[in-house]
């Protein structure tokens, strides 16, 4: 019967929380606490990182200045508002998620990758390299 269910567990697919892809239950997932096969077939690598008060504050708040940004974007469709005004704010949103994606791989490189390299976590070299691959397309 344990082999039955251990089969069936292994059978089920959940998705994960941070984007919804379908995954394989057999192992505790970081972002959900669903079970998961492996982080490979989900796109977040499941690490954690704790950040100080003052870290978790400034992040928090420039996301939600963005998150107001892009509300007031929709908002703009929304009562049809010239094209124009509403690129200007798509730009200044822009911007803003940039600035944060910039204050945030500051803090990884200082933080994370510094810490691995040191502990010998050659391995999170190539993974910041594949990181900025992706920031730069």
């Amino acid at each position: 019967m344990a082999a039955e269910q251990e089969k069936k567990k292994m059978e089920t697919t959940e998705p994960c929380a941070c984007n919804d892809t379908e995954i394989a239950a057999t192992e505790p997932c970081a972002c959900n606490d669903t079970e998961m096969e492996t982080t490979e077939s989900c796109a977040c690598s499941h690490k954690t990182r704790e950040r100080t008060p003052q870290e978790h504050r400034n992040l928090i708040n420039r996301l939600n200045r963005i998150e107001g940004q892009i509300r007031g974007i929709k908002g703009m469709v929304e009562r049809d508002a010239y094209c124009i005004d509403i690129l200007t704010q798509v730009a200044a949103a822009s911007a803003a998620l940039n600035s944060f994606t910039r204050v945030l791989l500051g803090d990884h490189i200082k933080t994370c990758v510094t810490r691995d390299i040191l502990e010998g976590k050659e391995e999170t070299v190539d993974e910041l390299l594949n990181t900025l691959q992706k920031l730069m397309k």
